[in-house]
């Protein structure tokens, strides 16, 4: 079987916001924001080979799961916790929120406003604020167990949101970096223009192109819950599963809104397609 996306019908970006659409994603929404995915990883070359398969990210995994490490430390979690939590699932993060949204598009407005007040009024520590395209990656994909998330449609096509153009004060990180321009890869030579321009081409690649229905099983597919989505270890905290919680039956209220604070803040998974 050949999709539309592999026969070039239609493009994968136009796809991937179809498929957003039909989950309930919304531009308007910060908390149901439309979800693409990481398709690279690399990096750190001088010159992107969008012909070599070790240039992608393996979409056939959730960002949990990119490393074997990281993999057996999920699986490990989720058999571990419910000894200590009352809900057993791999990933207590989600990886799309309105604070991810919102922290990628900082630089711009009304992003910076929605930013600031997700944060109580104030830019982050400035460590932790979106300064690096690759060190995000790796954050994401490797080094953090909080940290799962996934990318916004603007990373193909808005070069605005990568530059500081509005010279905010994002602060200064402890080995000294002040923070203003996003950090691109080497392969962008220091250029927002020439990111997109290869970001996008990369998403239309014919590796992208052949394997992008592995991702789309995670997050809108079948894979998204039950038992496809603790062996794909793609399983998230109860509370992130909207469409699967019967609020309507929780008569506590102190109950209920915590579950409501707890999607407001920490993300929601895409109704299943």
């Amino acid at each position: 079987v050949s999709f539309p996306w592999q026969k070039r019908e239609i493009s994968n970006f136009d796809y991937l916001m179809y498929l957003n659409t039909l989950a309930g994603r919304s531009y308007n929404d910060y908390m149901q924001y439309p979800v693409f995915p990481w398709v690279l990883a690399d990096y750190h070359s001088e010159t992107l080979n969008l012909t070599n398969p070790h240039t992608f990210r393996d979409l056939s995994k959730p960002m949990g799961a990119q490393t074997v490490e990281r993999k057996r430390k999920f699986i490990q979690r989720y058999n571990e916790v419910e000894k200590n939590l009352s809900a057993q699932c791999h990933y207590c993060t989600h990886y799309s929120s309105a604070i991810i949204v919102a922290s990628y598009l900082v630089r711009m407005e009304p992003f910076t406003q929605t930013f600031c007040s997700l944060q109580g009024g104030s830019f982050d520590v400035a460590d932790r604020m979106f300064h690096s395209v690759k060190s995000t990656w790796e954050s994401a994909s490797r080094d953090n167990m909080s940290d799962v998330r996934e990318l916004i449609p603007e990373f193909f096509y808005l070069p605005e949101f990568l530059t500081n153009a509005n010279h905010f004060e994002l602060g200064c990180m402890q080995d000294g970096t002040v923070l203003g321009d996003v950090q691109l890869p080497p392969w962008a030579d220091g250029d927002p223009h020439k990111f997109i321009l290869l970001h996008r081409q990369a998403l239309e690649s014919d590796y992208v192109s052949a394997h992008l229905h592995r991702w789309i099983d995670l997050i809108f597919g079948h894979k998204q819950h039950g038992s496809a989505a603790v062996e794909a270890v793609n399983t998230y905290h109860p509370y992130f599963y909207g469409d699967k919680m019967d609020l309507n039956n929780i008569k506590d209220p102190l109950i209920k809104s915590t579950i409501l604070g707890f999607i407001s803040n920490f993300g929601q998974i895409p109704k299943q397609v």
